[in-house]
């Protein structure tokens, strides 16, 4: 079985909470432990939104080496996006960064979070890490940090050397943001690739030769060789999304409400043998969304910006699927969510007629989601007549 956990965006307790109970895996005096037969994928995005980023990435990467292939990393964008640092803070800033702090260190490091990695709160969350460490967390000190951990030999490299893109185990298929219709069987500087396996493959491939570029510091014509990957984890100028990349892609509407791969990425990844399709990094509330059509099954992981944003339990065996979680309802209540996905019918990854997608049996009703303009969300208890297939996104 597959203990997954993603998007803990620096929240050490998040991961504790993650852990707590697992059949999979736990921590034991900060190390993590994995049981007897089990594997652990993490979805990606360790850091940025909490004061445990740096000891978040050290665990996975000790049980990284511990336990080699049972342990798969997927980089997020917010993990990735740190590699812009080497060069943004030695010289070499974006265009559009302030004049007057291209000479300040710690002023230009708060500007790139705040205004290009949406991570306005990582430099005070770095230095509060380094005094909790016993270290010196001026804001020079945070500087070298980011620097020390990025570059070869820090903590933050060699969680990113770890690590891949996509990860396929037997019908299931993980990666950190989507498949879609534009990103299925593309890698950035390949011709269309056919078929899953060769098409993840392919994007291992390119992100070790982007990495190893990184980590040799080399440049083409003065451009980095490792620009590519820098590309492909971040949105379009101008947009919210990247749909042809499986980092910054999303399985949701503008407003963050789930939708399905479209039918023709489906038919594909079926017609590969995958029928579970496993993400992060679009927050869908407190408790993970599944949307289930035609035998296929999508699985959202991330809560980050949730009402009480806290680690959820997911296990992804053979045949079935399962998660615990906890959930802050629209009158304020906090329940207990959880729920096992096999093969046999449920109402669970279908919507009311309402357009509420429905979750997991609670003792008075069954969890309900969806998500409104401006970021807002319901999350009631609610019974129903009449269940649809949850919408898709629309075909290119």
């Amino acid at each position: 079985m597959i203990a997954y956990v993603t998007d803990l965006e620096g929240r050490w307790d998040k991961l504790e909470q993650s852990c707590a109970g697992h059949r999979g895996v736990r921590l034991v005096d900060g190390a993590l432990v994995l049981a007897d037969g089990a594997s652990l994928v993490f979805g990606g995005d360790a850091v940025d939104r909490g004061p445990g980023a740096r000891r978040i990435v050290s665990a996975l990467v000790a049980a990284k080496r511990r336990y080699g292939e049972r342990v798969v990393l997927l980089a997020g964008n917010r993990d990735l996006n740190k590699l812009r640092l080497v060069r943004e803070l030695q010289g070499h800033p974006r265009p559009s960064a302030p004049a007057h702090l291209l000479h300040d260190r710690p002023g230009l490091l708060r500007w790139i979070f705040s205004h290009s990695m949406g991570a306005r709160e990582a430099f005070g969350h770095r230095a509060a890490e380094l005094a909790a460490e016993g270290r010196s967390s001026t804001d020079e000190d945070v500087v070298d940090s980011f620097l020390a951990d990025v570059s070869p030999g820090g903590a933050h490299h060699a969680f990113l050397a770890s690590a891949q893109l996509a990860f396929r185990w037997h019908d299931a298929l993980f990666v950190h943001g989507a498949v879609t219709a534009e990103s299925l069987g593309t890698v950035p500087g390949r011709g269309p690739i056919d078929g899953v396996d060769a098409w993840v493959d392919a994007l291992n491939a390119f992100y070790r030769a982007q990495m190893e570029a990184f980590t040799d510091g080399r440049l083409v014509d003065g451009v980095p060789a490792w620009a590519s990957i820098v590309a492909y984890q971040a949105p379009l100028p101008g947009q919210s999304t990247n749909p042809a990349s499986v980092i910054y892609g999303r399985l949701a509407d503008e407003h963050n409400d789930p939708r399905l791969p479209q039918a023709s990425v489906r038919d594909r990844l079926r017609r590969s043998g995958v029928r579970r399709l496993i993400v992060g990094h679009t927050p869908a509330g407190d408790v993970p969304a599944v949307l289930r059509a035609d035998g296929f099954t999508l699985l959202m992981g991330d809560n980050a910006y949730g009402r009480v944003e806290r680690g959820s339990r997911v296990a992804i065996d053979r045949e079935s699927m399962a998660f615990e979680a906890e959930g802050q309802l629209d009158d304020g209540r906090t329940v207990a969510v959880s729920t096992t996905l096999s093969e046999a019918p449920s109402p669970t990854g279908s919507v009311t007629e309402e357009g509420r997608l429905v979750g997991a049996p609670v003792e008075d009703g069954w969890w309900t989601f969806r998500a409104l303009p401006e970021r807002r969300v319901e999350q009631q208890l609610r019974g129903f007549a009449g269940l649809h297939a949850p919408r898709e996104l629309p075909e290119p």
